[in-house]
């Protein structure tokens, strides 16, 4: 078997009739599953760095979802030969972000350095690859800890994947042919920590992260639905480049932005976050049910 260097996608239909086959950069994984509508229940396994997914119609299935603006979906054949051979064969790489509810019900989102080569100054949950020879869940602690200063024990938490997301950067044709082409894992972690505990502990890489943010449910049902929030702005805590935090307000309006299709980026949550944040909630209520 092929030694591999980064946790790239497989993908097999049929797990017990073949073996999976891995994800080349220019082929969609959400449609090599044939997910419908742009979305499918998948379950996966990380054995020997490979990252398998398959096609899970039952209720344990987990979400699998890619946007519909998906560039990799829409490259013509022409578009698709002008891609670099280099970045063609790069394969499909695996990432994980930390959903981290605190017990009070806050989330924490982490607004990239603007500095960042790959979606700069946008909001998402921490998070990035997972490394050769770890599970999703070690990733991610570690994630956490380098983007934020948080170290929590895997003991003292509970955790869910709530759902899998097709990344592609640029993340429309408008803008460029893709660059990097991801799966994120979402992964909701429960900590019995409340939010102004954890805030103590915070000491965000000024390398990563610009700010970081407390968010309440209600913030994040305005983010996605455009109902009325109350309030114009929202407390945050900016990083200064010696790591020091200091507060500041974020306008509502950054958090309801979408990404243009042409010209400069805007300040907004990315819209893979957005499909995280709206399987939070659906959690939430189930909770409350």
């Amino acid at each position: 078997m092929e030694t591999l260097r980064r946790v790239l996608v497989f993908v097999a239909k049929d797990l017990q009739r073949s073996s999976p086959q891995k994800v080349q950069f220019l082929q969609t994984v959400v449609g090599l599953l044939d997910g419908a509508d742009d979305e499918l229940k998948v379950k996966f396994k990380l054995e020997q760095n490979r990252f398998i997914l398959s096609p899970d119609s039952s209720p344990r299935g987990v979400p699998l979802r890619r946007p519909s603006f998906c560039p990799i979906k829409h490259l013509s054949v022409t578009e698709a030969a002008a891609i670099p051979l280099d970045v063609r064969q790069r394969g499909v790489d695996v990432g994980v972000a930390i959903l981290l509810q605190t017990s009070n019900q806050r989330l924490l989102l982490t607004r990239r350095a603007k500095h960042l080569r790959i979606f700069p100054n946008v909001w998402v949950p921490p998070g990035g690859h997972i490394e050769p020879n770890e599970t999703v869940l070690e990733a991610g602690l570690r994630e956490l800890k380098e983007e934020t200063g948080l170290c929590l024990d895997q003991d003292q938490v509970q955790t869910r994947v709530l759902g899998l997301w097709e990344s592609v950067f640029p993340a429309v044709l408008s803008r460029g042919f893709p660059q990097r082409h991801h799966i994120v894992v979402y992964v909701l972690l429960k900590t019995l920590r409340d939010h102004q505990d954890l805030q103590l502990d915070l000491s965000p890489s000024a390398l990563e992260v610009s700010t970081c943010l407390w968010a309440e449910p209600r913030l994040i049902r305005a983010a996605l639905t455009n109902e009325d929030y109350g309030q114009d702005s929202v407390r945050a805590s900016e990083v200064s480049s010696d790591g020091s935090l200091s507060e500041v307000s974020i306008p509502v309006s950054v958090f309801r932005a979408s990404a243009p299709d042409h010209g400069p980026d805007l300040e907004r949550i990315s819209t893979g976050t957005k499909y995280a944040l709206s399987l939070w909630l659906q959690d939430l209520d189930q909770d409350r049910t």
